[in-house]
């Protein structure tokens, strides 16, 4: 057999190259694990009031970037979501794992908390137990809306009977598609974000709504049979909640309230003839450009149930139908997407 063929001597370089720079960085990277335990157990010596030395050593860099852990039953090394374990044992070799780690509570081992008994009451040791809390409030509602009387009624006065919504088809949908979650404890914080939010009023007459002159909304009677008939809100919403989360097996529960507000982004009706006809009017229709409201929401995980009251009335004050207040109410399920 002939060797000389075979002999590639710019392939062998390459070869060569690759694994002196492995090597390299293989060295650089224990010569940094090496000198950032030094400076772990100097910190716990310093610490340390009896001058004994520490029994753990403990080195946590950025967001769980690099954590390193050694104690007297094994030694643990973490970068992003990948580690490596290796247990020691007199009687036996030491025991190497390699381990992945998705979530957080994979990670656990190698974060303190205040729920945990090595939980050291360090500030960083707090801001990372409060990056744990994570809300409910990115995801997407879908639910009922209606109006409700100034005395809570569903029931509309007779003069303004053509408000009367088909509460079977009035639909509400909301996008809520930014969220930031400042928590108090692991379990406990405010939630806020941003979102938007449709609400469908579907009437129940063969009728809809216009503005006049004055910008009072009136009653509008179409000439033929509608077949549908709905005046539609568009609002960016922007919460302020508490919450709270009660872990159960592994799971949580989640209960949370607060306000939130909301600025109208656009506005319009639209009328569905029987024949296929339709009619779609862009309007403000006197709405209250800015309002308030109450919302509450439970449930388990990523699904919830929700209720949202808004106390500022739909329309502007004496632009109302027949001068009443009415007041948006909503009610639906929540998917959230954060977890």
């Amino acid at each position: 057999m002939n060797l000389t063929n075979n002999y590639n001597p710019v392939e062998n370089f390459k070869r060569y190259n690759m694994k002196r720079t492995a090597i390299i960085l293989l060295i650089t990277v224990i010569t940094v694990i090496q000198g950032l335990s030094q400076e772990g157990i100097s910190r716990e010596n310093e610490k340390n009031k009896s001058g004994l030395p520490s029994q753990d050593t403990k080195i946590i860099i950025g967001d769980s970037l690099l954590v390193v852990q050694d104690n007297n039953e094994a030694f643990r090394l973490k970068i992003g979501n990948r580690g490596i374990e290796i247990l020691e044992s007199l009687e036996e070799k030491p025991h190497i794992k390699l381990e992945k780690y998705d979530t957080p509570e994979d990670n656990k081992d190698f974060i303190s908390d205040s729920d945990d008994p090595d939980y050291d009451g360090t500030k960083v040791s707090h801001e990372r137990r409060y990056r744990k809390f994570k809300g409910h409030w990115a995801g997407i509602e879908i639910g009922f809306n209606n109006l409700l009387t100034d005395n809570l009624s569903f029931v509309m006065p007779d003069e303004i009977d053509y408000m009367s919504l088909h509460t079977g088809k009035s639909i509400c949908f909301n996008l809520n598609f930014a969220q930031q979650s400042f928590g108090f404890t692991r379990h406990l914080g405010l939630v806020t974000g941003l979102g938007l939010n449709w609400n469908n009023y579907r009437f129940d007459g063969n009728n809809n709504i216009i503005k006049d002159v004055n910008g009072v909304i009136k009653r509008f009677d179409p000439v033929g049979i509608l077949k549908k008939s709905k005046f539609t809100t568009l609002y960016i919403t922007l919460p302020l909640m508490m919450e709270i989360q009660i872990p159960t097996d592994n799971k949580q529960i989640n209960l949370a309230g607060g306000i939130i507000g909301s600025i109208k982004a656009g506005s319009h009706s639209k009328m569905v003839y029987e024949n296929g006809d339709k009619i779609k009017s862009d309007d403000d229709f006197s709405l209250n450009i800015l309002r308030y409201g109450y919302t509450a929401r439970a449930g388990f995980e990523n699904i919830n149930i929700y209720a949202t009251y808004y106390p500022v009335s739909l329309f502007k004050s004496g632009k109302g139908p027949g001068g009443y207040s009415l007041h948006p109410f909503e009610i639906g399920f929540v998917f959230t997407f954060n977890h």
